[in-house]
C-alpha cells in the first residue's frame, strides 16, 4: 500500500510534523530522506532493507560511495545529499562550541569530538585549543595513523598551542577498534604532553578517548 494511503498518523512526514523527529524510528527518518521507494516497495520498506543491509544507521552513514551507491534505490545523488546532511550536523555541533564562548557544557564538547573522530577507520589525534578563560580558539586534527595507532609528537603539539596562543588544551583521539578504554600508552602519552605543554604554561584540561558509542575522559577518571 502506498504511504499516501496510510492513516495520516502513521505517515512518517506527518508523524514528524505532529510529534517531532524523536518520535520516528530510524527507518521512518530514512524514508523521509529517501522521499520515494522503488517498484513494489514504499520508502519505508526500502529504508528497512537498507538498514538491514548496512547493519544499522551507523553502518549506512559510514559507508563509502561505492558501497552506498551499489544498493538498489540509492546512487550518487543520494550519497551527496547524505554527506551534506552529515556535514550540516557536524557544523551545527561545532557552532555550539563557537570561538569566544567559554566551555560550560562537557557533554556538548564530547559530542562534538565524537562526531569529528568516531568514524575514522584509522587513529586520529587532535587538540581543542582554548584561551585563558577556556574559550574556544579552534579544534585541529594533528596526527593520523594506522588502525593500531598514531605517532604523536609533543613538540608539534606545543608548537601549535603557541601558534594559537592557547592557554589550555583538551586532547582527543579515537580508537578504531570501538573500545574507548584508554591504553597504558595513552596514559603515558598524556603525561608526556602534560609535561611538554607545562613548560610553556599550557594546561591539559582533559584527554577524551572516542570509541564506538562511548567515550572516556581522563579528567573523570582522576588521571588529570
Amino acid at each position: 500500500m502506498p504511504i499516501r494511503d496510510w492513516p495520516q498518523a502513521e505517515r512518517p512526514r506527518e508523524k514528524l510534523l505532529a510529534r517531532g523527529a524523536n518520535a520516528l524510528s530510524d527507518a521512518e527518518l530514512l524514508a523521509i530522506f529517501l522521499r520515494t521507494g522503488v517498484p513494489g516497495k514504499t520508502a519505508v520498506d526500502l529504508a528497512r532493507d537498507i538498514l538491514q543491509h548496512f547493519g544499522d544507521l551507523r553502518g549506512l552513514l559510514a559507508a563509502d560511495s561505492k558501497k552506498f551507491c551499489a544498493f538498489p534505490g540509492l546512487g550518487t545523488a543520494k550519497f551527496a545529499q547524505l554527506q551534506a546532511v552529515l556535514e550540516l550536523a557536524r557544523r551545527h555541533l561545532a557552532e555550539q562550541l563557537q570561538r569566544g564562548e567559554a566551555l560550560t557544557d562537557p557533554l556538548t564538547t564530547r559530542r562534538y569530538l565524537t562526531t569529528r573522530l568516531r568514524d575514522y577507520p584509522h587513529e586520529v589525534f587532535g587538540c581543542l585549543f582554548l584561551d585563558n578563560r577556556h574559550r574556544i580558539i579552534c579544534f585541529e586534527e594533528l596526527f593520523r595513523g594506522t588502525i593500531n595507532g598514531a605517532s604523536v609528537h609533543p613538540r608539534e603539539v606545543v608548537r601549535r598551542a603557541l601558534d594559537h596562543n592557547a592557554a589550555a588544551v583538551i586532547l582527543a583521539h579515537n580508537h578504531p577498534s570501538g573500545v574507548a578504554e584508554p591504553s597504558e600508552a595513552d596514559r603515558n602519552l598524556t603525561q608526556r604532553l602534560q609535561e611538554a605543554l607545562g613548560l610553556v604554561d599550557v594546561r591539559v584540561l582533559d584527554h577524551i578517548v572516542i570509541g564506538d558509542g562511548e567515550s572516556v575522559a581522563f579528567a573523570e577518571r582522576g588521571w588529570i
